[in-house]
């Protein structure tokens, strides 16, 4: 059952729980304006424990380097937390942000939500964060 957490003009954020990993869908923009209540939410999250994520940014049609470093600030909290991270977004020009901030290869990209939750979270979680997934 899939529950909303933040809903406003610019974003709506939800999540749902699927093979062990929360899916937060993400949908709007990720900005200056949005990226503190995603951060937010996941720190809500994480403290009724949740500890592996998937980021859908399927529905996200702009992202900007705040997102990138709300991305790597949401990273850091998982990884406290042993969890993991991976990215859903078939976009390739989204894909192509993270590229060109420096982090194409820290992260784990999927097509969708169902393809990364296809298997169970890794039992290392981000232990090897930010180096590429082998």
């Amino acid at each position: 059952m899939r529950t909303t957490i933040i809903r406003t003009e610019h974003v709506a954020v939800s999540y749902d729980t699927v093979n062990g990993w929360t899916v937060l869908e993400v949908d709007g923009e990720v900005d200056v304006r949005t990226h503190c209540g995603i951060r937010e939410a996941v720190i809500a999250l994480l403290s009724e424990g949740h500890r592996h994520f998937v980021l859908d940014l399927c529905f996200v049609p702009f992202i900007d380097s705040m997102c990138l470093g709300a991305v790597v600030a949401i990273t850091k909290r998982i990884r406290e937390h042993e969890g993991s991270l991976r990215i859903a977004c078939s976009s390739a020009r989204m894909i192509k942000v993270f590229e060109l901030g420096g982090l194409g290869k820290a992260y784990e990209f999927y097509n969708s939500p169902q393809e990364a939750t296809y298997q169970a979270p890794p039992l290392d979680g981000l232990a090897h964060w930010p180096g590429p997934h082998d």
